[in-house]
Formats: C-alpha cells, structure tokens, sequence
C-alpha cells in the first residue's frame, strides 16, 4: 500500500471538518509485520471473551480490517499468534482492538496489520457473547461496520468511504 495517514488528511481536510473523515486518538501500538494496512472495517464489540473473534478471523477476510471494540480491557488479550496466523490465512488486512494482544513476538512476524492498547499474557474467557457489526467508538472515534479503515506508523483514520 502506497499511502500515508498524513497525505490523506492533508488532501482531505474538509471531510476532516465535515466528519466523514475522522481520526483515532494515538492510544494504540503496532504490533504486526504490517505497518500499513487499510480496508473496510467489520466492527466487533466484546469484553474479555474473543470467541467472536475466532468466529471472523476464521472467514474470508476479502482485505477486511476487524475492528474490536473491547472496551479498553487491559485484564486479558483478545487476539495471539494462532488467530493472528488465521487471519493471514484469510486474507484480513488487518486487525485493530482496543485492548490487549498476545504472542507479540510471532504477530510482528505476519503480513497483518495489528494494532492494540497493549500486550497481556493472559488468554480471554471463552463465553460467546459479542456483538458483529455493530457501530463502536473508541479513541474518540465512531466507527461503522463498511467505513474505511486506513493505518500506519503515523495513526489511524476512519472514512465514511474509501479515499484516493
């Protein structure tokens, strides 16, 4: 991917105004092989359970970008290195979750994007509860099942529609 977060604000600051195109606030950390990455989003909302995560990771992905609203939790990890390697497997672009990872060292190794609060040694519990496709926010920013996910070294954006 040829873009850069800073030359797509620059080229689109009145959608920045207009709010069709918003940007997270610099909470999250890269973790994947990938430091660039973007994608229509597929938005996940759980707390300290990724059941649902397996259960998007382990469909086709078609360059998607998950994003997994986990309300900050910084008890447990919502994604490792088997779910990771899946992902790639599936061709996701990337994953972004607000709350924590693990397996760092072999998720740095994949082509996936992976973004996160931090890391956890702590796998989640396995309840099945989760909602998919669902309008998040997080880091000061809605997030809507379809919109444009765009990230690398310099943040995240989030566009009602994929930019140029």
């Amino acid at each position: 991917m040829s873009f850069q977060t800073t030359d797509l604000c620059d080229a689109n600051e009145e959608a920045i105004t207009a709010g069709r195109l918003r940007i997270l606030a610099p909470i999250l950390r890269h973790y994947g092989g990938r430091k660039r990455f973007a994608g229509p989003a597929t938005t996940l909302k759980v707390f300290e359970d990724n059941s649902f995560v397996r259960k998007m990771l382990e469909q086709p992905g078609y360059g998607r970008v998950l994003v997994i609203e986990g309300a900050g939790s910084l008890r447990c990890a919502l994604l490792g290195d088997q779910l990771a390697e899946m992902a790639v497997r599936n061709t996701w672009a990337g994953v972004v979750v607000h709350g924590c990872i693990r397996d760092s060292l072999a998720i740095a190794t994949l082509d996936l994007g992976v973004m996160a609060l931090a890391t956890h040694p702590q796998k989640s519990v396995k309840r099945n509860v989760g909602e998919i496709d669902v309008t998040i926010s997080f880091g000061g920013v809605r997030i809507q099942p379809g919109e444009w996910v765009y990230a690398d070294e310099d943040g995240i954006l989030v566009s009602e529609s994929a930019l140029d």
